[in-house]
């Protein structure tokens, strides 16, 4: 049975305005400084899983371009190009139908491309774990992390002390809960931080879709005979666009009864906002955090500072900011209030159009 991976690099990244724009969001930049741009890194990171033909990218039809620049080694059909933005249920289902076309025993790791991962080696070891267990069983298998604080900021994983050889029955999936409830879950011991990391067959995870998305299935199975082939993106583009805006934890994993869980701590941090850069990032000796090779700070203590090349950014005086220049766009907000850019971003949309977008 091959394993196959598909990466889901269709985002805007709103959080991150203004380094990452429309038209050339966060997945196809350098954000963590190591001269990669997060899709490069998801790729190389899952070339020690499976082989290069076999990985996949889900992204929007304007990012095809830059996908292939930035991982010249894949094929145009292992591009998925989303005519439309519709959540990640649909992205799921399309991504199977392919699989199941091209392999039918098709066996596969979905998983977005912004995570940052520590420890590599672990991480793969975790899904080939998850791999055999969903080739021997009709389950569905996501990563959980361990928690080590009340995040409000992701969604939880409840799960059953039943193990199967470290695998574990969902109980339930919750959305991101309030604080109070955070703890709860924190104390509770059997809670785990969704990743959005998700494996199994193409044939099982189709199977949940007729049972319990039957819209998207209906409409996505029209398709038969056109994936894989110069027909497959004429009938994306017209039948894509048709399928409910969704998430697949809605639609699928807060439903589906065959759902288990590998409690996991290979080091993930899901790189949604600059908070979560900020906390994960390398600082000076007075918690400062520098992106950008001429810059200059005085009295200024646990700030994150992006400057573009050929910028000289001078800082005093100031605590706890995100500084953020992009050359066409200064940005300098608490880095506490991080939560607000993405409305801030719907500000500058309403005052100057989508020129800074």
């Amino acid at each position: 049975m091959s394993t196959y991976v598909a990466i889901m690099a269709g985002g805007v990244g709103s959080r991150f305005w203004p380094a990452s724009r429309e038209n050339k969001p966060k997945q196809f930049l350098d954000i963590t400084g190591t001269g990669k741009s997060l899709l490069r890194l998801t790729f190389e990171r899952f070339l020690g899983l499976t082989e290069a033909d076999k990985i996949f990218i889900v992204t929007n039809d304007k990012y095809a371009a830059q996908v292939k620049e930035h991982l010249p080694e894949i094929s145009d059909n292992q591009i998925l190009r989303e005519p439309s933005r519709n959540n990640t249920a649909p992205c799921v289902a399309y991504t199977a139908f392919k699989l199941l076309d091209l392999d039918p025993e098709a066996n596969f790791v979905i998983a977005p491309s912004d995570a940052l991962i520590l420890n590599e080696a672990l991480f793969v070891t975790n899904l080939e774990q998850a791999l055999a267990y969903t080739a021997a069983n009709e389950a569905m298998v996501t990563l959980g992390i361990a928690p080590d604080s009340p995040h409000t900021g992701y969604g939880y994983i409840q799960f059953r002390n039943e193990s199967d050889g470290g695998v574990y029955p969902v109980e339930r999936f919750t959305e991101k809960p309030d604080l109070e409830t955070a703890r709860e879950f924190l104390n509770d011991g059997r809670y785990l931080w969704n990743a959005g990391i998700f494996v199994w067959r193409a044939s099982t995870i189709l199977a949940a879709y007729e049972a319990y998305a039957p819209e998207i299935h209906a409409l996505l199975q029209q398709g038969a005979g056109c994936y894989n082939t110069e027909k497959e993106q004429d009938f994306i583009n017209e039948f894509y666009p048709q399928t409910p805006s969704i998430s697949v934890d809605y639609a699928i994993m807060e439903n589906a009864k065959n759902i288990h869980v590998i409690p996991a701590q290979f080091g993930w941090s899901d790189l949604g906002a600059w908070g979560a850069l900020y906390h994960e990032s390398p600082k000076d000796e007075h918690g400062n955090v520098l992106r950008g090779e001429q810059i200059v700070l005085q009295d200024t203590h646990n700030s994150f500072v992006r400057a573009p090349e050929g910028k000289l950014v001078l800082v005093g005086g100031v605590d706890d900011l995100l500084v953020i220049d992009e050359g066409d766009v200064l940005m300098v907000y608490p880095r506490n209030r991080e939560q607000e850019i993405k409305q801030l971003r719907g500000v500058v949309k309403d005052k100057f159009g989508s020129k800074f977008l």
